[in-house]
């Protein structure tokens, strides 16, 4: 197969993907997301599976899995509420299918991380102090800040986050890309999947631009717009490598006792500096996470 017809299919694969992620509340049928893709039901199935690695159903069923976790660790919301918006009828499905893929019923998964979060204050410490304390002692602040809609320019990266190098390298080097940078242009990561709870080869995240509304898209870069609305946002200061213990603080320490529910949208970084000029123990991220209203 030719690169250019190879990356004619993945464009159209993505935009299914970027469909079913935009849509996961919805019912999706075979026959919706070839028309997204504008192929014939057979061929779409095929080429997904072949370019994905899963079929479309068992794609969307372990992203409603995977989100209906995150619900239960994260979330106050019923279990049976949560097994409806999972696309299962009865609380019984909903369970069986939990316990397959994760080895225990949504309750025991949820009666698990709860007795976590009654850990001691010391035992807290201990397990976060590497996250929750910033050079000099002070300790981290979570703001609640609103920010207008984003447009950007993404390329798709699917691996582990530290693997996404080669993602930017291809966003940073397309012409009409660099050819829309300028100062105040933001570096986005936008994050859609937890490392404890989605499998390494299948993590998902956008490298991003900001650009303008007249950008078009091409040569292997799309174009999305990042939702607008309440975040909390803290600010990691120090190695890429540290942000996944940084992100569990947040959740796992500051959410529960915050009052807020998280909005069902992925979390964001802003890089505020260079990681190719910049120290590792320097660079500065801003952790954005979308809250509901």
């Amino acid at each position: 197969m030719k690169e250019g017809t190879r990356e004619y299919y993945e464009e159209r694969i993505l935009r299914v993907q970027m469909y079913i992620q935009n849509h996961l509340d919805e019912p999706l049928s075979l026959n919706q997301l070839a028309d997204v893709a504008c192929f014939s039901p057979f061929h779409f199935h095929r080429l997904f599976r072949g370019l994905v690695g899963e079929s479309p159903s068992e794609y969307i069923r372990r992203l409603r899995l995977e989100r209906a976790k995150l619900d239960l660790r994260y979330s106050s919301r019923p279990v049976t509420e949560i097994a409806f918006d999972s696309g299962y009828e009865t609380h019984e499905s909903f369970t069986r299918a939990f316990r397959s893929a994760y080895g225990a019923s949504p309750k025991e998964f949820r009666d698990q991380h709860r007795n976590e979060s009654l850990l001691s204050d010391t035992a807290r410490e201990r397990r976060f102090v590497a996250t929750i304390i910033r050079p000099g002692g002070k300790p981290m602040e979570v703001k609640i800040e609103t920010f207008p809609p984003l447009t950007v320019a993404f390329v798709r990266h699917v691996g582990p986050y530290k693997e996404c190098h080669a993602a930017w390298g291809k966003l940073c080097s397309n012409p009409a890309v660099r050819k829309s940078m300028g100062r105040d242009t933001l570096a986005i990561g936008i994050c859609y999947d937890d490392p404890d709870v989605t499998e390494p080869d299948k993590i998902r995240y956008d490298a991003c631009v900001t650009i303008s509304e007249d950008f078009v898209p091409g040569a292997g870069v799309e174009k999305q717009q990042i939702e607008e609305g309440p975040y909390a946002v803290l600010i990691h200061k120090g190695s890429y490598d540290g942000l996944h213990d940084t992100y569990r603080w947040l959740f796992g320490e500051w959410l529960p006792g915050s009052g807020r529910e998280l909005k069902s949208a992925p979390s964001l970084e802003v890089y505020r500096n260079d990681p190719n000029t910049t120290p590792p123990e320097q660079l500065v991220t801003e952790i954005r996470v979308p809250l509901q209203e």
